[in-house]
């Protein structure tokens, strides 16, 4: 298997507190890999090195194998890793569409004075754009939706929308942060689906999520991070299995909050 995305003795501190403490991850190309933990385990924090909001303290990040740490998030999506968050960040008052076309910006090459003048080349890069928009709102399930303002949409659809806004800038690797955050069990299980497909088509997906449901059906590989470092790495069936995964969600003995967290 060929790792894609790979960090080495990841570490940061807040003041005292160390909120990542060497962590180290492999993720295999055109996997689902997942990063699970208690609150305060350091995933996000995890997650904000490895995309550019933060400057490890120690180790480094690697794209392809290149060092990219501490490059910010729009020189990692030139490089082709790109980024939701689980707080919207989508323009309720643009129509779907146009909310994925703004994530096209980084293939579009032509100059501001080119679009002022409206120069053929201005013309072909626009329809260029809308095609491979409307095709990653296809790819998450709302082509039917492409011209309705998102301002509109149900949540899980504003969900899949920020999904495929990421799409669009054809990423070799999508970070999901919480995706499943807010959703019903309907609009989870139509993630679900997503997540798989958009694997499935040739893309590494790194998931950090609390639905322990969505986490065990979709992940090809699992890593359990508490107190900031590294618990546990392996399939769903060895995570759910382990009994330090279990004692870390739960404490020791509960058999009926095991079924809830790893099940």
């Amino acid at each position: 298997m060929t790792t894609v995305l790979a960090t080495e003795n990841l570490s940061m501190s807040f003041g005292g507190v160390r909120a990542v403490d060497g962590v180290s991850i492999d993720v295999p190309d055109g996997f689902v890999f997942s990063i699970i933990g208690p609150n305060g385990a350091g995933k996000t924090t995890l997650f904000n090195m490895i995309s550019g909001l933060y400057t490890p303290r120690e180790g480094r990040v690697l794209l392809e194998n290149d060092d990219v740490t501490g490059l910010k998030p729009d020189k990692l999506a030139r490089r082709g890793l790109s980024r939701t968050f689980q707080n919207l960040q989508v323009f309720f008052r643009m129509t779907a569409l146009e909310n994925v076309m703004v994530g096209r910006h980084r293939h579009e090459r032509t100059a501001i004075i080119a679009d002022l003048l409206h120069l053929p080349a201005v013309g072909r890069q626009n329809r260029e754009t809308r095609v491979q928009a409307e095709a990653a709102l296809k790819r998450v399930g709302l082509a039917a939706v492409a011209e309705q303002p998102a301002g509109g949409l149900a949540y899980g659809d504003l969900k899949r929308l920020e999904i495929a806004r990421a799409l669009a800038s054809e990423p070799k690797v999508l970070l999901l942060d919480e995706p499943a955050a807010g959703c019903n069990p309907v609009e989870t299980a139509e993630l679900e689906g997503v997540i798989r497909g958009i694997a499935d088509g040739g893309i590494t997906v790194v998931l950090v999520e609390h639905d322990m449901r969505l986490v065990m059906n979709v992940s090809d590989r699992i890593h359990v991070l508490a107190n900031g470092a590294t618990l546990a790495e392996g399939t769903a069936d060895e995570v759910r299995a382990d009994p330090s995964v279990i004692e870390a969600y739960l404490g020791v003995g509960g058999s009926e909050g095991k079924s809830r967290a790893v099940h």
